[in-house]
């Protein structure tokens, strides 16, 4: 958990060269920060092409209720490759996997997601998964 308080807290949203849909959360997830976030990935996913998230949430505060039912429903619409999440809390941990298995089950398609403490690690699995996705395979989870 963050000890940043409201004026320090901020969510930084971009897609780099590679393809990855870069992700870094400090202080709390608002509804509005998850509003954003989600608005972001709908973006990234509109050419068809399925989204690599990279989430570094090293930083992150609370994940608020409000935020987490916007999460769960925009997720659902967008097309996820994968998500690589550093440094989740054990809370966010089990937040993040309930939100996957409720899409997994919803949309019946596949959500793969890792947890990582290095992002070296976590940058190397999904651009494994990009390529494997451009080959035309879904990679094994």
């Amino acid at each position: 958990m963050s000890d940043l308080g409201p004026e320090d807290a901020s969510l930084d949203v971009r897609e780099e060269p590679d393809g990855i849909l870069r992700l870094e959360i400090h202080g709390e997830l608002t509804e509005d920060r998850a509003r954003v976030l989600v608005a972001a990935l709908q973006r990234a996913s509109e050419g068809g092409r399925d989204v690599l998230l990279l989430a570094d949430v090293r930083r992150m505060g609370s994940f608020l209720a409000p935020a987490r039912k916007v999460t769960a429903d925009g997720v659902r619409s967008a097309r996820i490759g994968a998500v690589a999440i550093i440094g989740p809390s054990f809370s966010l941990r089990v937040i993040a996997t309930l939100i996957a298995k409720g899409v997994q089950m919803l949309t019946s398609q596949p959500y793969p997601q890792q947890f990582f403490e290095a992002e070296g690690e976590a940058r190397a699995w999904l651009l494994a998964r990009r390529d494997a996705l451009r080959a035309g395979r879904r990679p094994g989870t």
